[in-house]
């Protein structure tokens, strides 16, 4: 017996044998019996256990600096994107998890990981049906009687396949548990979807920005490209001042069609991220408005509630349990196989005599049948299984892994980026004044025409630069509800065991 077996069944001989009498009948009734003890055996291959990953008490990196909170608060993440304020944004994530190609193509996956389920169960039951048929035959004059006669016969047969082993229990816990992953992947389908959507959205706004910055630095040099142009026929400059004052006015002019092929990307993205045409969202996306505000704080909690929250890990134990109840399943296939059939039917050479008591025919069997050879493709088969519940395993190990190092990772990119912006703004601000300074004192004759211009480009590259930190650190915060595991309460439309809502 092999030691994936928790306790041992014992298996008695069973007569085989059919009867057409109710005393034949008798004697096989006990074999229901001893089918149904032997089914409260414990089913073979390893019972699971889920796996405890070891996780630290708290993040390594305390964002210190940052306004993310690190308590372990109960902060509601099902909707996160709505604590950035801004309506349009919920819109467009709401559009999303109903309209999207992707989410359509993970419920049907749900569905279809229950109806497995469904037919997987039915194994475990018997099977029953119906039929009637007619027959004439002639006999032949030389061998025979010559003689036409006809047969009529309907029955009701029944048929049941002992799961002694447990080999369909096995099978019934990897459906089980393959349904708890469907459910759970389509959690992790809408918590990315809504991320993409949202990190879409930020960086059309950004761009947006940055096509403001551009714009307003270009209407500025074109007022320094027309003083320096009149200062020059007034003979208070060279016609080098010019072409440097038209020169940077150019490369700034210069800036905006990429800025404006990158606004069109995203509104076009994140029409297809819901699952419209490119271009069906130009008209609700045109007004240009500021980037979302991020939240003040953001209850982190600790490493153990990433466990909890994220459904790819609940995704890649429940891919695991599967695994483990499939060697039970192949290992099953070790012992006999124990079945039972019967059959309640009418025969007659005469349709009016076919519902008369002796037309009525019985039949009970039972067989039990046992491989002796077969080249060990059952032992190889039951390797197969383990070696892929060790990939299950060391695949949940991995997403465990992964999922902690993401949210360290944004922890500390998200106080650094808010430090990067802080120089930003200081940095900005004093470009503006140099700018304006260095304005002044050429008009006066006290500085060269390139001081002029360094400042100018200063304070484009600057604001471009503070634009973008800003955008970055609100989509460090999309990314961080998404490495909590934000967006999914069992997912919308199913619950963790995969039942749809």
């Amino acid at each position: 017996m092999p030691a994936g077996m928790r306790s041992a069944c014992v298996m008695r001989e069973a007569p085989v044998s059919s009867a057409r009498s109710p005393k034949q009948g008798g004697r096989i009734g006990p074999l229901f019996l001893v089918a149904l003890v032997l089914c409260g055996c414990a089913a073979v291959g390893p019972d699971y256990r889920a796996p405890e990953p070891g996780v630290p008490a708290t993040w390594q990196r305390s964002a210190a600096g940052s306004s993310v909170g690190m308590d372990s608060g109960t902060l509601d993440l099902s909707r996160w994107w709505a604590n950035f304020d801004d309506p349009l944004l919920v819109d467009l994530v709401e559009q999303a998890l109903t309209g999207s190609p992707d989410v359509k193509a993970a419920l049907a996956r749900l569905r279809e990981a229950r109806a497995r389920r469904g037919a997987t169960a039915a194994d475990r039951f018997p099977t029953l049906g119906v039929s009637a048929s007619v027959r004439r035959s002639t006999s032949s004059g030389e061998s025979g009687s010559g003689q036409t006669r006809d047969l009529y016969a309907a029955g009701f047969d029944a048929g049941w396949e002992a799961d002694i082993f447990g080999g369909r229990r096995r099978a019934l816990e990897a459906a089980q548990a393959d349904l708890a992953a469907a459910a759970a992947e389509l959690g992790d389908v809408r918590i990315t979807l809504a991320a993409e959507v949202a990190l879409n959205y930020v960086e059309l706004r950004d761009y947006q920005a940055r096509l403001a910055i551009a714009r307003r630095n270009l209407a500025s040099q074109e007022e320094t490209f027309d003083l320096t142009r009149w200062r020059a026929l007034a003979g208070l400059t060279t016609a080098l001042d010019v072409e440097q004052a038209r020169s940077g006015l150019e490369q700034t002019r210069a800036q905006i069609p990429g800025l404006l092929t990158g606004a069109v990307a995203a509104q076009n993205r994140l029409a297809v991220l819901l699952g419209r045409n490119p271009g069906d969202l130009d008209g609700e996306l045109a007004a240009v408005l500021p980037i979302p505000s991020p939240p003040m704080a953001i209850a982190v909690g600790i490493p153990a509630d990433v466990l909890r929250r994220r459904p790819d890990i609940r995704a890649a134990e429940r891919n695991l349990a599967a695994a483990t109840a499939r060697i039970g399943e192949a290992e099953a296939d070790r012992y006999p196989d124990f079945s039972l059939s019967g059959t309640l039917g009418l025969e007659s050479l005469a349709l009016d005599s076919l519902f008369g008591g002796g037309a009525v025919t019985r039949s009970l069997a039972a067989s039990l049948a046992a491989t002796l050879f077969d080249g060990g493709r059952i032992r190889r088969n039951i390797e197969i299984r383990t070696a892929l519940q060790e990939q299950a395993l060391a695949s949940y190990e991995t997403t465990v892994l992964n999922a902690l190092e993401e949210v360290e990772n944004i922890l500390a990119g998200l106080a650094n980026r808010q430090a990067e912006r802080d120089a930003l703004r200081v940095a900005t601000g004093s470009a503006r004044s140099a700018a304006a300074l260095a304005q002044a004192q050429y008009s006066s004759g006290l500085v060269d025409f390139q001081t002029v211009l360094d400042t100018q480009r200063s304070i484009l590259n600057l604001e471009s630069q503070l634009s973008s930190a800003e955008s970055e650190i609100v989509s460090e915060v999309i990314r961080l509800y998404k490495a909590l595991g934000g967006g999914w309460v069992g997912a919308a439309g199913a619950s963790p065991d995969g039942r749809l809502e």
